[in-house]
């Protein structure tokens, strides 16, 4: 049985840099840096104060809850023509809650509306809460496709919504740490086609976290990172090299999605 307790713990430990200073617990192992406006030169380089975990943290966080839940919704979880390597849940049990399987081989143990998967539930829906923009937070904003731009570690947001196709790089050590936000203005989805993240530099897929007020559209794409949606996952094609975690439900068609790992 995996360690579901230390859940928030993975999400917190990748994210602090987005919270603001009077959210910070003591002994938090995070140094954080305050954030300016966005700056880009010719390169499309944009760069935000740095953000690192303290070496070796992420991993030990990563490694005392694996296998974890790669896939979590509140109701329902469809796989169509796809693959899952991890835990699937949903917070919902039968019959309002499912996860549906067809010709989509699901490589972990899959939990509908059991105590575990509801406590991890519960556990992302206050890591998401606390995460929600507060006034008061500073980040570096971001607009259009994110095509040929590269980010440093350090926290990121979209006012509003976020349409990205391209490819976006994420270059850091491999404890660095990025905080992208889309909707900070209260809604604004996250749509990309065709899109790629690449990590340079060591940067781990696991120390992204893109936190979406709404809906997560993919299709196509090598995204990388933990979503934290507030309304429906749907993925298409590609691949997903993170966790898909929704407030609502995720859909997965000839998506491959596999667990992260971080420093």
């Amino acid at each position: 049985m995996p360690r579901f307790d230390m859940f928030t713990s993975i999400v917190r430990t990748h994210l602090l840099g987005a919270l603001s200073p009077h959210k910070y617990a003591g002994g938090v192992l995070v140094a954080v840096a305050l954030f300016t406006t966005a700056c880009s030169d010719g390169a499309g380089r944009l760069n935000a104060p740095p953000l690192f975990a303290k070496s070796n943290m992420a991993s030990s966080v990563v490694q005392s809850v694996a296998p974890d839940f790669i896939v979590l919704a509140n109701a329902s979880v469809t796989c169509t023509d796809g693959s899952i390597t991890g835990y699937v849940g949903t917070a919902q049990g039968s019959p309002t809650g499912s996860v549906t399987e067809t010709s989509c081989p699901i490589n972990g143990t899959i939990l509908v509306g059991d105590g575990a998967s509801q406590l991890a539930f519960k556990n992302f829906l206050s890591t998401y809460a606390a995460l929600t923009p507060q006034l008061g937070d500073v980040c570096t904003t971001l607009t259009g496709t994110l095509d040929g731009v590269i980010l440093k570690p350090g926290s990121y947001c979209y006012d509003v919504s976020a349409t990205v196709t391209g490819v976006l790089t994420l270059d850091g050590p491999s404890n660095g740490v990025w905080n992208i936000k889309v909707g900070t203005s209260g809604t604004g989805a996250l749509t990309g086609t065709n899109f790629t993240v690449v990590m340079a530099g060591g940067g781990q897929a696991c120390n992204v976290t893109w936190w979406v007020a709404d809906a997560v559209t993919l299709t196509t794409s090598a995204f990388k990172g933990n979503i934290l949606a507030g309304v429906p996952i749907t993925l298409t094609g590609g691949t997903l090299n993170g966790h898909a975690w929704s407030k609502s439900d995720v859909t997965i068609t000839g998506t491959a999605v596999s667990g992260c790992s971080g420093n």
